[in-house]
């Protein structure tokens, strides 16, 4: 249930997704286009606005993880665009994802016989994706042999079969050393030579690899944390395209008091007041997404830092203040207010993590406010 009668929330700025998009464009050579990784509800964003937003900006598709991902956006109108599922799905859903016109991941040869007879039945094609590990272990084939009796199944099927794509993912394509990200790409190559003709998909650059390897010669970008405007290294690469953060949490303090020395705050007394101090609570906690691990990091109110004290709980958090501070004073956790700015990155730093998970963790509990577009 999204909770809108409270003051925390998450404000989504759909032109900075453009800006992203556009800058990312500017760099492509003719033969490539984007593919906006919308997945997770577009990395807690909002897929259906992103989509759109993307769209407008030059996307000509889209990237998911699940099947009602991809039908999501199609009953939201998207209904002409590309929509890859990049998880592998089971058989028995594979009439289900033609009739939204969904493309599919696939790297199993028991798939495509399962599938093959539920579509003939039913009179439904399938577009399908060859996934190919390459070293990222998750989903795939590897070896020459197993990709050519998937290629071999496909071409004997092509009345429930639209072989579309080939694509393979980088494991280390944002690190400094490039010697893996090499590796893999001479594995893809190594594979996809084997396959003639070659299908209209042929892709394997994602964030990392469009902004540290733009001489791949990928015909699509999967287009994920950068369309955000997070780099995908974190801090070890600097990003070569201008990236603008999307997101921004906010909320108010819905609580102020002054506390005596030696005061007790949250669950495990975890914090106890060395002086006097003013105390402020904000209606925001781990069930909303803000981890419980975040006790210690300083967020924004009213123009200045002021650090999280005490455990973070389900649905509130204490800060501690320099004054007196007016309940509805506002407080920035993820953004920009005046001068100083707090990122999704900072946020993953303290706690030990990485900005997508941070971005991914925020609940449908917060209402997504959008701006621009």
């Amino acid at each position: 249930m999204v909770s809108n009668h409270r003051p925390t929330k998450v404000i989504v700025d759909l032109e900075a997704i453009q800006a992203n998009l556009h800058a990312q464009k500017a760099q492509l050579a003719e033969h490539q286009e984007i593919f906006a990784v919308v997945k997770a509800n577009a990395y807690g964003h909002g897929a259906v606005p992103v989509a759109y937003a993307a769209k407008e900006a030059g996307a000509t598709g889209f990237c998911v993880a699940t099947i009602d991902e991809g039908v999501e956006l199609r009953q939201a109108g998207l209904t002409e665009e590309t929509i890859l599922v990049l998880g592998v799905i089971p058989s028995y859903e594979a009439v289900y994802a033609a009739q939204y016109d969904l493309s599919v991941a696939t790297g199993q040869i028991e798939f495509l016989h399962e599938a093959q007879e539920l579509l003939a039945r039913e009179a439904q094609k399938l577009k399908v994706h060859l996934a190919l590990d390459t070293g990222m272990g998750r989903i795939g084939v590897s070896q020459a042999d197993e990709l050519q009796a998937l290629v071999t199944f496909l071409e004997h099927s092509p009345e429930q079969f639209d072989f579309e794509g080939v694509f393979t993912h980088f494991a280390q394509a944002d690190a400094t050393d490039t010697s893996y990200y090499q590796k893999q790409v001479s594995k893809f190559n190594e594979l996809v030579t084997q396959i003639n003709p070659q299908p209209k998909y042929v892709h394997s650059a994602n964030s990392a690899t469009a902004q540290w390897h733009r001489d791949n010669p990928s015909n699509v970008v999967r287009m994920g944390i950068s369309l955000y405007g997070l780099n995908p290294s974190g801090h070890e690469l600097q990003p070569t395209t201008a990236l603008k953060p999307a997101l921004s949490l906010v909320s108010e303090l819905a609580f102020v008091k002054k506390v005596p020395r030696g005061t007790a705050l949250g669950y495990g007394s975890t914090y106890v007041s060395p002086s006097e101090e003013w105390i402020g609570t904000i209606p925001i906690g781990y069930a909303d997404g803000w981890l419980r691990r975040m006790q210690g990091f300083e967020i924004l109110i009213a123009g200045q830092k002021c650090p999280i004290v005490g455990r973070v709980c389900m649905d509130q958090l204490m800060v501690r203040l320099p004054g007196k501070l007016a309940v509805g004073s506002p407080v920035t956790l993820i953004g920009r207010d005046g001068d100083l700015e707090i990122t999704a990155q900072d946020v993953a730093d303290y706690a030990q993590t990485i900005s997508y998970e941070v971005l991914c963790n925020l609940t449908d509990r917060l209402p997504r406010v959008y701006r621009g577009n």
